[in-house]
């Protein structure tokens, strides 16, 4: 990717904001907007829907208490990943039954939260064993695998023959079998091909599941995941969910006029709620170079422990030095760099291929110098929430929430030593 013919900017913060949160908070410090996290959701909360619409923030793309709270305030449901994901969710306030739970580690407590009235899919037939078991004659959700898949990545695709998740679509008698030995009714049907999926495969995993729920009349809700797409870096093009949404809303009033069927429709975006609503402000804290056939390198205080999509994915993020030196500011693109992070390790790579992470691809930013801030954009989604934690032993990096009035206020404080070796035992 030439990024001298898309020269890359700053989402939200401004030179200035970027240097007063170093001045307040340390770098690497995660910022999230709380305007675009509100702009977001109202873009999801208008997708398109025949009968009714749930949307359901994926809490692992960022599950910050204040950002589920934002978020339940504006009206969003939850999904959970993981019974740990549960905890955090009621913790943080959210009605247990705004919250939906998807694993593919069924949790020993899963009784305690269907009690309270979190909401269940079973993802394997076995989970779907163990529910009837604890729960005979209940509602139950099922999360198929669709038979296919899509992603930005071949990590991101959870589809098709390849992909563990969710109960096989071929395996309906099985299904069936262990439904009627339990006496359970079907409430939700439900799929999720990948991340960065693409909107067309998206629109065929639809009608493959509204395809499905023929095989359950009782099906209530039918949920399509989520994995919408979003522009980090300029070329790229984020889905537009009213033309994703359209075909889709159209396929269920079609199976209304056939079978008098009209489940409510649910989305589980991640990404696309809080990916370009974050930023990791950085510092630049040294320049070396390997010679003139070599490369020159900017090392940043940050790096896989914050942000491991790009060593994971090959993932683009855009970089935008703000110099420092003088009034803070941005200049013009003027040398090519790698950009590295602060991790003793050669994959801790922020500027490498697009879906390559070994494939070294030296970025055009401006000319820059030690102390300097490097602002790493779209780091909303999938970053604070999954990162290398701790790795050489560095510390969680705090996480701040921009307020509509311009105002900053921390929501996570930056770790301790003592609070990583907390645990250990002499």
């Amino acid at each position: 990717m030439d990024s001298s013919a898309f020269p890359e900017t700053l989402k939200f913060l401004t030179p200035d904001l970027a240097a007063e949160v170093r001045a307040r908070f340390g770098t690497p410090t995660y910022v999230y907007s709380q305007t675009m996290l509100r702009y977001a959701a109202e873009a999801c909360l208008a997708f398109p829907n025949a009968y009714g619409l749930t949307v359901r923030f994926a809490m692992k793309a960022c599950p910050n208490a204040a950002i589920l709270r934002y978020f339940d305030g504006l009206g969003l449901h939850f999904d959970a990943s993981s019974g740990w994901e549960v905890e955090r969710a009621l913790r943080a306030g959210i009605a247990p039954d705004k919250i939906s739970l998807s694993t593919q580690d069924m949790p020993d407590n899963f009784a305690a939260f269907h009690r309270l009235g979190v909401r269940f899919n079973a993802c394997s037939l076995t989970q779907l064993d163990r529910f009837g078991r604890q729960f005979p004659g209940e509602k139950v959700g099922l999360r198929f695998n669709p038979g296919l898949g899509s992603g930005h990545s071949g990590k991101t695709n959870v589809g098709g023959p390849g992909a563990s998740f969710g109960i096989w679509h071929e395996w309906i008698k099985q299904v069936r079998d262990v439904l009627y030995n339990h006496r359970l009714v079907v409430s939700c049907l439900h799929t999720h091909i990948g991340s960065g999926t693409d909107p067309a495969v998206w629109q065929r995993a639809a009608e493959l599941t509204l395809a499905l729920s023929l095989e359950f009349a009782s099906t209530e809700a039918i949920n399509l995941g989520g994995g919408f797409k979003i522009a980090r870096m300029s070329p790229e093009k984020t889905t537009d969910l009213q033309e994703v949404g359209a075909p889709v809303k159209a396929l269920f009033e079609q199976r209304a006029l056939e079978t008098g069927h009209r489940p409510r429709l649910e989305i589980e975006p991640g990404t696309y709620l809080t990916a370009l609503a974050g930023a990791l402000v950085t510092t630049v804290q040294d320049i070396v170079s390997t010679g003139p056939t070599g490369h020159e390198f900017l090392k940043l205080d940050a790096g896989m422990t914050e942000i491991l999509r790009p060593s994971l994915y090959g993932s683009q993020h855009p970089l935008v030095i703000i110099s420092t030196h003088g009034s803070p500011h941005l200049a013009p693109l003027a040398r090519k760099y790698l950009v590295v992070g602060h991790c003793c390790e050669s994959g801790d790579l922020l500027t490498c291929a697009p879906g390559e992470p070994e494939t070294l691809a030296p970025r055009l930013l401006a000319k820059a110098e030690i102390g300097d801030l490097c602002v790493i954009e779209g780091a909303g989604a999938y970053c604070a929430g999954m990162s290398a934690k701790n790795y050489n032993s560095f510390p969680e990096a705090p996480e701040v929430l921009l307020g509509d009035d311009g105002s900053l206020r921390l929501i996570r404080q930056r770790q301790t030593l003592e609070q990583i070796v907390q645990n250990e035992l002499a």
